[in-house]
């Protein structure tokens, strides 16, 4: 029994030393930079964040992705998942379920709590996956 459960520790063990690490470059390119204007977040009526601090990621051909500093994201509405995910480029992610009137949305955003250099900006930001919520940027301020 012991056996088995040192065994399997060291398995995962392997398994995290053995993911490839890779840098950005002209094959795959990843750059950062401010959004312009202000982004406000809903789930449903529900306003889950407003910033006019976020970053957009863009990285090779996938669409451009929009990070949000956490400070900016009503935290009553996260609850921390167990879900993480790795990418070769950007290091693990972390994600956050969202609670909204009384329902989940599992998993909906996610953070790279310690991002590898390249992209270390989006350190402290979140990334909503925009089919679960409602993403505008470019929001004008009522003033």
């Amino acid at each position: 029994m012991l056996e088995d459960v040192i065994s399997s520790s060291y398995r995962r063990r392997r398994f995290v030393m053995a993911r490839e690490r890779l840098t950005p470059g002209p094959e795959h390119p990843i750059t950062v930079a401010p959004a312009d204007g202000r982004v406000v977040v809903r789930a449903g009526d529900a306003v889950v964040a407003d910033t006019v601090s976020a970053l957009i990621l863009r990285e090779a051909h996938y669409p451009p992705v929009v990070y949000l500093p956490l400070s900016d994201v009503d935290s009553s509405m996260l609850r921390e998942s167990a879900t993480t995910t790795y990418c070769p480029f950007k290091g693990e992610a972390n994600y956050y379920d969202l609670v909204v009137d009384g329902g989940v949305l599992p998993d909906a955003l996610w953070v790279y709590r310690d991002p590898y250099d390249a992209v270390a900006t989006i350190g402290g930001h979140v990334a909503f996956y925009p089919d679960r919520v409602q993403i505008d940027t470019g929001v004008a301020r009522a003033g």
